[in-house]
């Protein structure tokens, strides 16, 4: 399904340029994928930008000041083939924009065929050989390396269009009333906050909470002024409970309670984060949060906390890791991280609460 072939240094039109993102799931992906969108706006003010989005992560991205509009993709819903005529709907939508520039950075058959469909003049994706999905592009980017990071990777879209890449943008702006509407409820001012992600989508990448518990203690016994926010969605909340158990007085459990933007500006105010390798850890990377990430079966130079990547805790002598694999096999179960002792993660955290304030 190969269409027009253009060569990677074709100049950007002259004109309003129109542009499509698909870049649906999950939340650390899109988090990663931003800086795309904010140099096309910042270097082609005059261009609209559209984005291809998972109906969950919407609010995330609703109000952008950078973004013309979101095409939802309801996945779930789309399976039966009652909801096809919406899909159908929105690839309309999406064809009577006559994007100049579609860009894929999902790359799977779903995105790749949605992208094809959407007939835009130049159409462009990654290649990492997952389910055949460069056959819809007319531009392919490839990885140059395992270990580059999916940031980097990203960026050399913008780099095969002629779009300068660089670090000066606001990766993800602030929002006002969201920040203010956090303060009133939840955090008080002048409080040192430690945020605090105990979940993970697969089971392997958590670091046991009971570890999180101790950590807790740790910190709360050397620090006064510490206080504790945990974040997690609903399904979370066993683990948000056990760890406020730790230290009542000095936790706040947040799992289930936040939206999305909530969320973001919680971060926001923290002073660190200490993470499994999900996507609120890429939040606190794009606010230039200290990041203490604790790492086990994936590899952080690959999907690591941006700008942080070589700050990443892990235990590399274990000859399985990084496995890249949902499930652990090792002749010790998750040994990878439950051999990373709170010890070790509050002597990294004292580390990097003594070190001067990152620049977002």
């Amino acid at each position: 399904m190969v269409r027009r072939r253009l060569t990677s240094g074709r100049s950007p039109p002259a004109f309003a340029l129109k542009v499509l993102i698909l870049k649906p799931s999950s939340l650390g992906d899109v988090v990663q994928a931003l800086p795309v969108l904010r140099l096309l706006k910042l270097h082609r003010p005059d261009s609209q930008v559209y984005w291809w989005l998972d109906a969950s992560l919407l609010p995330l991205l609703e109000g952008d000041p950078d973004l013309a509009g979101l095409f939802p993709f309801h996945r779930r819903r789309w399976v039966s083939p009652l909801r096809w005529p919406e899909a159908l709907t929105s690839i309309r939508q999406m064809r009577a924009l006559r994007c100049d520039w579609v860009i894929d950075l999902q790359s799977l058959a779903r995105s790749g065929l949605f992208a094809w469909l959407a007939n835009g003049e130049l159409t462009i994706g990654l290649d990492d050989a997952r389910e055949g999905a460069r056959g819809f592009y007319d531009l392919v980017v490839s990885r140059p390396s395992f270990h580059t990071h999916a940031v980097d990777w990203y960026l050399g879209v913008l780099r095969i269009l002629d779009v300068p890449v660089h670090a000066d943008f606001a990766w993800l702006p602030p929002r006002r009333l969201v920040a203010d509407r956090v303060r009133q409820r939840w955090l008080a001012p002048d409080v040192r906050w430690i945020a605090l992600q105990p979940g993970a989508r697969w089971m392997n990448k958590r670091w046991p909470i009971e570890h999180f518990a101790d950590l807790v203690r740790l910190l709360a016994s050397d620090f006064a002024d510490l206080r504790f926010a945990v974040l997690g969605g609903a399904a979370d909340a066993p683990l948000g409970s056990m760890i406020a158990q730790a230290v009542p007085r000095r936790c706040l459990d947040l799992t289930g309670k936040s939206s999305l933007p909530e969320m973001v500006e919680v971060i926001r105010t923290a002073a660190l984060m200490v993470t499994n390798d999900t996507g609120p850890m890429h939040v606190a990377a794009a606010l230039g949060k200290p990041v203490v990430g604790l790492f086990g079966p994936t590899e952080p130079r690959r999907t690591g906390p941006y700008g942080q990547v070589e700050r990443a805790l892990r235990l590399p002598e274990l000859p399985c890791v990084p496995c890249m694999k949902e499930r652990c096999a090792f002749a010790k179960p998750m040994e990878c991280l439950r051999a990373l002792t709170p010890a070790q993660v509050y002597h990294e955290v004292v580390r990097r609460l003594s070190e001067p304030t990152r620049s977002p």
